[in-house]
């Protein structure tokens, strides 16, 4: 509302509204403290010359008010000399803030009226110690309301319930009801879907078990964004999904039925669990191993880039594929130049073919690491819960004052410990050896074709070190070019023919 003086001079006057959650959008709060406020300034003859909104902000958080700051430099500039709020916990929740506007009503002579809690005369030594102890007060409840809160979220965790916010992806099936809610945009009231949150969706929940699965046989968080992409899966916001939307879902205790509260495992939830713990476990271990890149980086292009070592005497470094310095063909070489002419077709070609043969041999089955059948996950699995329930336990004594804090830190750095190895076991049980999808297959070259090249630079990973030496020059013995004793394989898992080990 904006009046215009008739007759003499009026007083101007600015509103400020806010409300600290407005979970619909629908501006509900503000609304009602802007009838009150207009009221106020109506029964006074006062003209309001500016309103100024924020809102679902908390003045209580210390979250930047941008209206709340615009008002503070108008009054400065002499826009108005009243200030009318609903009550002052509208305006101020921090002594800090309090005190800044203390000094500039002082400055600028402004008086503050509240439809709650009437005038308050800053200007004077009584004012000003009503307005301190008005904010105290607010303070202290704010403080008490965040405790309750704090409390009631820990209990729903604790007892494995849902804790509300987005959806996440993977739960949510329809239960066939409809609610009535306010969109965000435009205002307006639609009816959704009521969602049971503790239900899978099944669609969702399949990709999560793929996508677990791709994991652990070697493949990357990059080649399930582009599938997601190729499939036109996005998030449950309708975002397309991007690399950290994929690792965040992959590392969810969600996914396995696991409560979180403040990053703490607290015990088993309420809903669906779509991943096996074991599974869930492997995924976790192979996503935050500090030697995994896990930036998204480029997309490799060839087989050894970065895996195959450079061999020129002592050098370290890895070497990569290169097209520059006027070569015809794309070639590996290493940072320092080491390697260059060594054409990279011809040298990946070769290590597959050294690989698919090793793992066409009878004896390919003896390369396998032990399987999940040589592991009691059951078993782990259990001794995992007892660790937690050990934990939860040693929380409720300390809580109680039955042991000190020596004690209570001491019990749980023991069963945080113990609780690593068993999470540890549990990944390795579960972890798929990227070699099963090639040993014991009829035709292990054509398996290999079919594999994406992230999983065959698992393969090669898993199996074999393989360094590029200085070639010789000239023909070769068999007519070639090509140097095959340049290229130099170490295996990491059983024996090989002399000619293709160092």
């Amino acid at each position: 509302m904006k009046a215009t003086p008739t007759g003499g001079a009026r007083t101007r006057a600015v509103i400020y509204l806010r409300i600290s959650q407005d979970r619909t959008g629908a501006h509900l709060g503000v609304d009602r403290q802007r009838e009150d406020c207009e009221a106020l300034a109506e029964r006074n003859g006062w003209d309001v010359v500016e309103t100024y909104i924020d809102n679902d902000l908390s003045a209580y958080s210390g979250k930047k008010r941008p209206d709340y700051r615009r008002m503070l430099a108008d009054l400065d500039q002499g826009t108005a000399t009243v200030v009318i709020a609903w009550h002052t916990d509208r305006l101020h929740r921090s002594p800090t803030e309090l005190e800044e506007y203390i000094d500039l009503s002082e400055r600028r002579g402004i008086t503050t009226h509240t439809c709650q809690a009437g005038p308050i005369d800053l200007s004077t030594p009584s004012g000003r110690m009503v307005a301190r102890m008005l904010g105290a007060v607010a303070r202290h409840e704010s403080e008490h309301k965040g405790e309750r809160v704090a409390r009631a979220r820990r209990q729903k965790a604790l007892n494995g319930e849902w804790m509300g916010g987005i959806r996440p992806f993977g739960w949510g099936l329809p239960t066939g009801e409809k609610r009535t809610k306010v969109d965000r945009k435009t205002g307006d009231e639609v009816e959704v879907d009521e969602l049971d949150m503790l239900k899978a969706v099944p669609e969702e929940a399949e990709a999560l078990r793929y996508w677990t699965d791709e994991i652990l046989s070697g493949g990357s968080v990059r080649g399930l964004v582009k599938w997601c992409h190729d499939k036109g899966i996005t998030t449950t916001r309708g975002n397309p999904m991007t690399h950290t939307d994929m690792r965040d879902m992959l590392l969810r205790p969600r996914n396995a039925g696991i409560a979180v509260y403040r990053g703490e495992e607290v015990g088993r939830g309420q809903w669906e669990a779509i991943v096996d713990e074991a599974k869930y476990r492997a995924v976790v271990a192979i996503l935050k191993d500090p030697a995994r890149t896990t930036t998204p980086g480029a997309q490799p292009k060839w087989l050894g880039s970065i895996l195959y070592r450079c061999g020129r005497g002592d050098c370290p470094h890895f070497v990569y594929v290169t097209q520059s310095g006027g070569r015809r063909f794309p070639s590996y070489r290493c940072q320092t130049g080491h390697g260059g002419g060594r054409r990279a077709e011809t040298v990946d070609q070769y290590v597959e073919d050294v690989i698919v043969e090793r793992l066409s041999r009878p004896d390919a089955h003896d390369l396998l690491l032990p399987g999940p059948d040589d592991v009691d996950v059951a078993g782990l699995q259990a001794e995992a819960e007892r660790i937690r329930q050990r934990m939860k336990d040693l929380g409720g004594l300390f809580g109680a004052g039955q042991i000190d804090m020596t004690a209570f830190t001491e019990g749980t750095d023991t069963a945080r410990g113990q609780l690593e190895g068993v999470t540890q076991q549990l990944a390795r049980a579960a972890t798929r050896d990227p070699l099963v999808d090639l040993v014991g297959k009829p035709d292990v070259r054509k398996a290999w074709k079919a594999l994406p090249l992230d999983r065959k630079r698992n393969v090669l990973r898993a199996l074999v070190e393989v360094t590029l030496k200085t070639p010789r020059p000239g023909r070769m013995p068999d007519g070639g070019y090509f140097d095959y004793d340049a290229v130099v394989f170490r295996w990491k898992r059983g024996a090989a023919d002399a000619h293709t080990s160092d």
